[in-house]
């Protein structure tokens, strides 16, 4: 049987994992990601690697946008830092490994994953958010993903949702992941006073009636509505599936969050808007990561 490795590289934690070709994640390994020195996280990825004794034809490595895909590299992406910024991450890897490396952005894989295995695998256009420390997304049309003219399809955490919003990093003021996002709820949080450790624990403080949580989860489940809407009106997918840690762990977000996009569409698109929680949990980015170095007619790329 072959193996994949995945490298699920994200802002705050890197996950290894050793995947079958029937997409079953046999054993896995997480520490955190060192945001500003990247040569130690590329070395622990070796080290986990090195661990599993397995046949391994390549590794797959999903990692925060935006990304030169063509030259293998990380430009820009806001949560990653320092020596990051235009790493060949494709060329280093395969350096200390010496086996073949394949990198994507990390929505776009998780979008590939729940496209082939998960909540669209029975659809041909699936659109996928991940709403975490960041915001992305990833558009899969026919079990590929659509990364545009230059790579850069669905990098929409810059995309401004608010006049004079608020902001966090390098996001422009009112971008949606400076309200959307994980960071972005509890950062609002803190400035308000509020002792939150994660945007879980703001939304209960909102269904409580602290009026500061209120307006924060408000702000972020209203403006990633009408960014949905948008979408829904623009590319008319199938399905609209979410992830990551805010959309997975907030109770009700989903659902709330579908409920304010049927607000904002044409009554004639209602009964095909699908809004759904993807069942991939976490594992999305990796098990899309492995798409990238397993048999093709296995991921139908």
């Amino acid at each position: 049987m072959n193996y994949a490795a995945a490298v699920d590289i994200g802002g705050t934690n890197t996950r290894v994992a050793l995947v079958s070709e029937v997409y079953e994640i046999e054993d896995r390994v997480q520490f955190p990601t060192d945001a500003d020195h990247p040569f130690i996280t590329l070395q622990k990825i070796k080290d986990v690697i090195d661990t599993f004794r397995k046949d391994i034809i390549g590794v797959g490595v999903s990692c925060p946008g935006p990304l030169d895909l063509i030259g293998g590299k990380v430009l820009t992406t806001p949560n990653l830092h320092g020596d990051w910024h235009g790493l060949a991450v494709v060329s280093e890897l395969e350096k200390i490994l010496g086996i073949p490396v394949y990198l994507e952005n990390d929505a776009n894989l998780a979008a590939l994953a729940e496209a082939v295995i998960g909540e669209g695998k029975d659809w041909p256009i699936v659109q996928y958010l991940t709403i975490s420390t960041g915001v992305g997304a990833g558009l899969v049309i026919n079990k590929k993903i659509f990364q545009g003219s230059h790579g850069f399809a669905n990098e929409i955490a810059n995309t401004v949702m608010q006049n004079n919003g608020p902001s966090h990093g390098s996001i422009y003021p009112g971008g949606i992941e400076a309200i959307c996002s994980g960071t972005a709820i509890e950062q609002r949080a803190a400035k308000a006073g509020l002792v939150v450790k994660h945007a879980g624990e703001v939304n209960d403080l909102a269904k409580q009636g602290n009026t500061d949580a209120k307006q924060i989860m408000d702000d972020a489940k209203l403006y990633l509505a009408n960014y949905l809407a948008g979408v829904q009106a623009y590319i008319d997918p199938d399905i609209i599936i979410l992830g990551g840690s805010v959309a997975l762990k907030t109770e009700g977000f989903v659902e709330e969050v579908e409920a304010l996009v049927k607000e904002r569409v044409y009554d004639v698109v209602k009964p095909y808007l699908k809004i759904r929680k993807s069942t991939l949990n976490e594992d999305s980015g990796l098990l899309g990561a492995a798409c990238l170095c397993l048999p093709k007619e296995k991921t139908g790329r």
